[in-house]
Protein backbone atom coordinates (compact mmCIF):
# COMPACT_ATOMS: atom_id res chain seq x y z
CA UNK A 1 0.00 0.00 0.00
CA UNK A 2 1.74 3.23 -0.59
CA UNK A 3 1.53 6.33 1.65
CA UNK A 4 0.15 9.71 0.18
CA UNK A 5 2.76 11.77 -1.88
CA UNK A 6 5.27 13.64 -0.10
CA UNK A 7 4.55 17.51 -0.21
CA UNK A 8 5.62 20.57 1.26
CA UNK A 9 3.37 21.63 3.47
CA UNK A 10 3.46 17.66 4.68
CA UNK A 11 7.24 17.65 5.52
CA UNK A 12 6.49 21.48 7.86
CA UNK A 13 3.09 19.14 9.72
CA UNK A 14 5.52 16.22 10.78
CA UNK A 15 8.31 18.43 11.56
CA UNK A 16 5.95 20.56 13.45
CA UNK A 17 4.99 17.04 15.40
CA UNK A 18 8.21 15.71 15.60
CA UNK A 19 9.39 19.28 17.27
CA UNK A 20 6.17 19.56 19.79
CA UNK A 21 6.60 15.92 20.76
CA UNK A 22 10.35 16.43 21.79
CA UNK A 23 9.84 19.58 23.34
CA UNK A 24 6.61 18.55 25.36
CA UNK A 25 8.84 15.29 26.80
CA UNK A 26 11.71 17.80 27.88
CA UNK A 27 9.13 19.66 29.29
CA UNK A 28 7.39 17.36 31.24
CA UNK A 29 3.89 18.22 29.64
CA UNK A 30 1.60 16.22 27.34
CA UNK A 31 2.12 16.97 23.81
CA UNK A 32 -1.99 18.89 23.49
CA UNK A 33 -0.73 20.98 26.58
CA UNK A 34 2.09 22.74 24.54
CA UNK A 35 0.23 23.29 21.75
CA UNK A 36 -2.12 25.24 23.33
CA UNK A 37 0.37 27.33 24.84
CA UNK A 38 2.36 27.46 21.69
CA UNK A 39 -1.44 28.35 19.48
CA UNK A 40 -2.02 31.16 22.93
CA UNK A 41 1.33 33.00 22.00
CA UNK A 42 0.66 32.55 17.90
CA UNK A 43 4.07 30.41 17.76
CA UNK A 44 3.32 27.14 15.69
CA UNK A 45 2.56 29.42 12.80
CA UNK A 46 4.56 32.18 13.74
CA UNK A 47 8.11 30.29 14.89
CA UNK A 48 7.39 27.07 13.85
CA UNK A 49 5.92 26.99 10.06
CA UNK A 50 7.50 30.68 9.33
CA UNK A 51 10.92 29.76 9.90
CA UNK A 52 10.63 26.29 8.88
CA UNK A 53 13.33 26.40 5.89
CA UNK A 54 16.11 27.36 8.70
CA UNK A 55 15.10 25.08 11.78
CA UNK A 56 14.58 22.03 10.38
CA UNK A 57 18.04 21.99 9.04
CA UNK A 58 18.33 21.99 12.75
CA UNK A 59 18.83 18.75 15.20
CA UNK A 60 15.15 18.00 16.96
CA UNK A 61 16.89 18.86 20.25
CA UNK A 62 17.66 22.28 19.17
CA UNK A 63 14.44 22.75 17.60
CA UNK A 64 12.65 21.59 20.90
CA UNK A 65 14.96 24.16 22.96
CA UNK A 66 14.51 27.17 20.98
CA UNK A 67 10.35 27.17 21.08
CA UNK A 68 10.73 26.14 24.64
CA UNK A 69 12.98 29.11 25.26
CA UNK A 70 10.90 31.22 22.72
CA UNK A 71 7.53 30.09 24.77
CA UNK A 72 9.12 30.87 28.05
CA UNK A 73 10.25 34.47 26.39
CA UNK A 74 6.93 35.14 25.03
CA UNK A 75 4.51 34.29 28.36
CA UNK A 76 6.84 36.27 30.82
CA UNK A 77 7.02 39.52 28.29
CA UNK A 78 11.28 39.02 28.05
Amino acid sequence: MEGSPRTHESDVMQFCVIAIETASRKMGISPSELVCRLESQGLIEGRLMHFYNTLHTQSANYVADDIIETLYNYEHDL
